[in-house]
């Protein structure tokens, strides 16, 4: 018997337009200041993330939103200090990412979606964006951690069974996911968005939107 082939991914900022996404929440409170409160905010996720899960995503969210609004002098005031976690089910998908998506499932792979999320707040984005229909999603919840940790790795290959040669990770956080894949060992195409200038040899392939895969997989693995 034929066994499973997968392409998991990281959700926000590969399927969701995390940084657009933000970018449109946070404008009204931030205005011309936005681009210096998202750069803060990311370092600030960053930080917490690393404490482990002692924060819930929805707590990183909105300490990390408060963080940053002091560093940069966003007046933010305290009834919208959840404003991220408030709007989440907002974030938009990535227009190329339906059509990609279908593609795969055609071609035979399951969908996978390791994230650095909570499951309520998971859910909320796939009730918003329902050409996602992910086959199995692992949550930083139900892991105990947060990528670049390899918690979500394991227990995807713990929940599924499937053998590395059959499995791809595909993700645009060289930091959360390309490095920590190349060191898991699993294929990894990192879908670079955001071109960041980090070393393209972490990857497999590198490609520019999730359209691309299908194609990028046939030449990778057939």
């Amino acid at each position: 018997m034929a066994e499973d082939r997968w392409v998991t991914f990281d959700c926000f900022g590969t399927l969701i337009d995390w940084l657009g996404g933000f970018r449109n929440i946070l404008s009204p409170i931030a205005g011309n200041q936005v681009e210096s409160l998202l750069l803060a905010y990311h370092d600030a996720e960053r930080i917490l993330e690393a404490n482990g899960l002692h924060y819930s995503y929805r707590h990183v969210l909105t300490a990390g939103l408060a963080r940053a609004a002091h560093e940069t002098g966003v007046a933010l005031a305290l009834e919208d200090t959840d404003l991220l976690a408030r709007k989440w089910g907002e974030l938009p998908l990535y227009p190329d990412v339906p059509a990609g998506l279908d593609a795969l499932r055609l071609a035979g792979w399951k969908i996978g979606v390791l994230t650095n999320c909570d499951n309520d707040l998971f859910a909320a984005a796939l009730a918003a964006n329902l050409a996602l229909r992910p086959d199995l999603v692992i949550t930083a919840e139900e892991v105990g951690s947060y990528k670049p940790e390899f918690g979500h790795f394991m227990r995807f290959e713990t929940r599924t069974g499937v053998s590395r040669r059959n499995w791809v990770h595909a993700a645009n956080s060289w930091f959360h996911d390309i490095d920590p894949a190349r060191r898991f060992g699993i294929t990894r195409i990192w879908v670079d968005r955001d071109k960041t200038g980090h070393d393209p040899a972490a990857a497999s392939c590198v490609v520019d939107d999730v359209a691309s895969l299908p194609r990028v997989l046939e030449q990778l693995v057939g």
